[in-house]
């Protein structure tokens, strides 16, 4: 009786689990580090979508994720005011006379009500890092997070960018 209490209470605490997975595709130097003294502009990507539902918001609490996990590094980092193309938020980067550009943009954003219909939120997420100056691609990474499924109705897509966007911020300071 005491192993089939163990086996539940295991799977309990494992259905209440975020999960993310971080998959880097590189850029144009072989291992980047970026300087610790410069700034960066984070633009802000349209909302996520999924079927014919629109999350307002989602694009504005992304560039916010990306906003708090690279400030412990840099010396400033600042959002943008308004959702800008690639082509838009390097001028605005480059006007700044910021070190570099954090571009998100939302590949899959759901917001369930998973504590009943047993569907986890999901966030996919890919930032790229740009050279401000030359618009090179620096590096990038796609976040991909999805919820436990006994989130006790506390649990959204946003939540889950905050862990993974700091690991990942962090292993571009060397």
């Amino acid at each position: 009786m005491r192993l089939i209490y163990a086996v539940l209470a295991v799977l309990l605490i494992a259905g209440c689990a975020n999960t993310h997975t971080l998959t880097r595709s590189g850029g144009t130097q072989a291992a980047v580090s970026l300087q610790r003294q410069s700034s960066a502009y984070v633009a802000v990507p349209p909302d996520g979508q999924y079927e014919a539902t629109l999350y307002t918001g989602s694009g504005a609490m992304t560039a916010q994720a990306v906003v708090t996990a690279f400030s412990p590094f840099l010396s400033k980092v600042v959002t943008g005011t308004r959702v800008e193309t690639e082509e838009q938020a390097l001028a605005s980067a480059k006007a700044g006379g910021f070190g570099y550009l954090l571009l998100p943009q939302i590949l899959h954003w759901e917001d369930r009500a998973t504590e009943w219909s047993g569907r986890p939120d999901v966030a996919t997420v890919k930032l790229s890092v740009l050279s401000a100056s030359t618009g090179a691609l620096l590096d990038s990474v796609v976040i991909d997070g999805k919820s436990g499924l006994a989130t006790l109705g506390g649990d959204h897509p946003q939540d889950l960018l905050p862990k993974p966007m700091s690991e990942y911020a962090a292993s571009l300071f060397r």
